[in-house]
């Protein structure tokens, strides 16, 4: 029987995360993966680490959460560097929110008081953005919800954990987990394991094993579909963003397009409705995106809570079992935040009380509030 000290169940940037921080922490951790690391939600993202754009209401726990996430990843870019030579592709610029109304603009003032949050006149957009729809009125500039390359990001998370000690192991899936004499024995498609804690972090397929445990299935997937196109026209600095739809620009000349938002499909295909979805959203962004090559399409399966918070801590009747899941649209930017937070709730390290209640894994709901 194969053993570990720490197991985490699930490869994707969430999972590799935790098994970077842990690792950092002088754990010995094992990575047990179903498919390929990273083949998931994680390489379906665009990559966003929108703190301010994505979390209006600063006074949540999650907005301060996100924010030390964003910082985490200046700290973790060097090191994951330094550790593998990986470069996570971690791109400055930053995100406008447009602004298309007067009430859009009215919503946004408040925002604009927060340090590196700034608002932009049209006439300064057309220097900054050129090609923008002439409909934007303006925009908020928000300097630090910059982008990484996410399956980049996933595989130097992974890449580091695995110089630390951490082991991978592709293509093991855990199918039970079952405590016993003080430790973990998890049932795998590749025999059993033992482990003395675990951390499941398998995003939308992680209701299997929460089931076992008595949490129920508090996660549903919302479905997003993207497309690519490279772009032919004027570089584009800063990634564009309206109401939930986006236009990313990646160092390759690509610009990521993205996304619906379909709630409780389990399907990974993307639609033709779902890519004319986009295509609309992107065309009143930026027009002239109509003329530039098509890449390629693809969906994936955001996890959500009921209540749109993640589940990351311990479980309140299995010592030693944490969940790290349900992170929404927003696992590529909460990654690094979530796995320190587990890596210090296991070392004993001090840790918010308010991030600790706010993102408890056993917070009630019911199955209409799953499956609305």
């Amino acid at each position: 029987m194969k053993q570990s000290e720490v197991a985490v169940v699930g490869g994707g940037i969430i999972g590799s995360a935790v098994a970077y921080y842990l690792a950092k922490a002088g754990y010995q951790v094992d990575v047990l993966e179903a498919g390929e690391v990273g083949s998931g939600s994680t390489q379906a993202a665009a990559g966003m680490l929108g703190a301010h754009s994505e979390y209006k209401e600063f006074g949540t726990a999650l907005y301060p959460f996100a924010r030390i996430s964003q910082k985490l990843y200046e700290e973790a870019e060097a090191a994951i560097h330094s550790l593998t030579g990986i470069n996570i592709e971690r791109r400055t610029g930053g995100l406008l929110k447009l602004v298309y109304t007067e009430e859009e603009r009215a919503s946004l003032i408040e925002m604009c008081a927060l340090e590196g949050v700034t608002w932009l006149e049209r006439a300064s957009l057309a220097d900054k953005t050129p090609g923008l729809a002439a409909s934007v009125l303006g925009a908020v500039h928000m300097e630090e919800d910059v982008h990484v390359t996410p399956a980049i990001a996933c595989s130097g998370f992974r890449s580091a954990a695995q110089v630390l000690g951490a082991g991978i192991h592709t293509y093991t899936r855990v199918e039970q987990i079952v405590k016993e004499a003080g430790h973990y024995q998890l049932r795998t498609s590749k025999g059993k394991w033992q482990a003395e804690h675990v951390v499941i972090a398998s995003g939308v397929w992680s209701n299997a094993i929460l089931q076992q445990t008595g949490l129920g299935s508090p996660i549903f997937p919302v479905k997003g579909e993207c497309i690519a196109v490279t772009n032919t026209q004027a570089p584009l600095t800063c990634s564009l963003f309206h109401n939930q739809h986006y236009i990313v620009p990646r160092n390759n000349n690509e610009l990521i397009i993205g996304a619906t938002k379909v709630e409780n499909d389990w399907t990974t295909e993307p639609t033709l409705g779902g890519i004319q979805t986009v295509m609309e959203k992107a065309r009143q962004m930026l027009p002239g995106i109509d003329a530039m090559p098509f890449q390629r399409s693809w969906a994936g399966l955001r996890p959500q809570t009921f209540d749109g918070k993640p589940l990351i801590g311990e479980h309140p009747e299995m010592k030693g079992l944490f969940i790290a899941a349900g992170h929404q649209r927003n696992g590529i930017l909460l990654a690094p935040a979530t796995g320190k937070m587990i890596a210090d709730l296991l070392c004993g390290n001090d840790v918010s009380e308010g991030w600790k209640e706010a993102f408890r894994v056993d917070r009630p709901y019911s199955n209409e509030e799953v499956l609305m």
